[in-house]
């Protein structure tokens, strides 16, 4: 069974209290495939539908894009319970484009691996990669990687230079500096990484959005271990990172309504 049993969600009831099924989280954002382990029992299976329903439902709402667009125009796979590494609450397969949830420690994960998805999937539209392999735009914007001309991706750059830089863009953040020296001290490079400086500090504007909470879809970047460490932004940067990120995205879904 799920551990939790209650998340305390505070937003909007997109179900209007109803039962959904991971068929509906297919069909109403548009993924591309869903996976469910062969050990998820009935109950869990109801109950894990309707967490990560209303939490795609939110991410949604909070970037203001049609549902729709959840699903990276129907290439993104989602899996529940098909295993996983030990402690690992969820992760991302670039490889599969295949957004995994443990079934008993998903939690909290989901916009954090929603960010390595889309960081993923809008290389290709951003920039020119000029070499084979997996390729996401956080790293392309790092390795000056030539950009494709494009209004929004110009905002997305904005995004990345908002979260990585400095306000004069001369150097690096001091978000950046906090991550370098998390690395140095547990002796890997993880934190510094441009991808999940990026993914931390998505998760890290989704949690403070003023009229939705929701502990499925992001948790512990307010009062963590982490957080008392310095590994997310400070909550000046998180409002400023946050303009951006609607700056990108507010005209993306617009775009995408249109279609």
């Amino acid at each position: 069974m799920l551990k939790r049993q209650n998340y305390h969600r505070l937003g909007p009831d997109y179900r209007s209290g109803e039962q959904v099924s991971f068929n509906d989280i297919k069909e109403v954002f548009g993924l591309n495939h869903i996976r469910l382990g062969s050990w998820v029992e009935t109950e869990e299976k109801h109950k894990a539908a309707n967490l990560i329903f209303d939490a795609f439902a939110d991410l949604a709402f909070i970037l203001k894009l049609p549902p729709k667009a959840i699903g990276l125009r129907q290439s993104l796979n989602l899996a529940f319970g098909t295993g996983g590494q030990v402690g690992v609450q969820a992760h991302y397969m670039p490889a599969h484009r295949e957004l995994a949830l443990a079934k008993n420690a998903g939690a909290g994960a989901l916009a954090h691996e929603f960010w390595h998805a889309f960081d993923h999937y809008i290389a290709t539209k951003a920039y020119h990669i000029s070499t084979r392999g997996i390729a996401f735009a956080s790293s392309c914007w790092l390795s000056d990687m030539k950009p494709i001309v494009h209004p929004l991706n110009l905002r997305l750059e904005g995004l990345f230079k908002t979260c990585l830089l400095s306000e004069d863009g001369q150097e690096g953040h001091d978000f950046v500096g906090r991550a370098v020296a998390l690395d140095k001290q547990y002796g890997r490079n993880y934190f510094s990484k441009p991808t999940e400086l990026m993914a931390r500090a998505f998760e890290a504007c989704i949690e403070i959005h003023p009229d939705i909470s929701n502990p499925y879809l992001v948790n512990e970047t307010l009062d963590s271990e982490l957080a008392k460490a310095g590994g997310y932004p400070d909550e000046r940067h998180r409002r400023q990172i946050f303009q951006q990120l609607l700056n990108y995205f507010e005209p993306l879904g617009e775009a995408l309504g249109r279609e």
